[in-house]
């Protein structure tokens, strides 16, 4: 069986963009932890940025299985899926990191040492997330407007 556009089965970890799941899901997770193990003063901010890293955790984890059991059976319009979500998932973790970033600018001296170095790297592997999900996003943006691009 052809699997179209989009890759199913093992071949979803060969193929480009689509092994960048597993990257996503690393950094991904980390915010996750990083978040919801910290001291949270300023609930507003770091609440967008725990919501956004389960919120892209869960669809990204739906996405990949839904790719590993073959559900597109070669359909097109998966494709403009997946632009979508990477695109949107993209677009929320860059404004997660920022207000991230934020928060520890904010909360400096009104935490303690840990607590603000937790919120660092919360910070910056939202950063990395967010880069992660945008090359994930431009990809699949090629793949679908250009998908003579991916087939030769």
């Amino acid at each position: 069986m052809d699997d179209g556009p989009l890759p199913s089965g093992i071949k979803v970890f060969t193929t480009c963009p689509d092994l960048l799941f597993s990257l996503e899901f690393v950094f991904g997770g980390l915010v996750w932890i990083l978040i919801a193990s910290s001291l949270v003063p300023l609930p507003l901010l770091q609440g967008w940025v725990m919501f956004v890293s389960v919120f892209c955790f869960v669809g990204t984890t739906a996405l990949l299985f839904l790719y590993l059991i073959g559900a597109h059976g070669g359909e097109t319009s998966w494709v403009s899926l997946d632009a979508a979500y990477h695109s949107v998932a993209a677009l929320f973790y860059l404004s997660a990191a920022i207000l991230e970033a934020l928060a520890m600018i904010l909360m400096e001296d009104k935490v303690t040492y840990e607590h603000y170095l937790e919120n660092i790297f919360a910070a910056m592997f939202s950063y990395v997330a967010a880069l992660l999900y945008v090359v994930h996003a431009v990809f699949s943006v090629v793949r679908w407007k250009w998908p003579s691009v991916n087939n030769s």
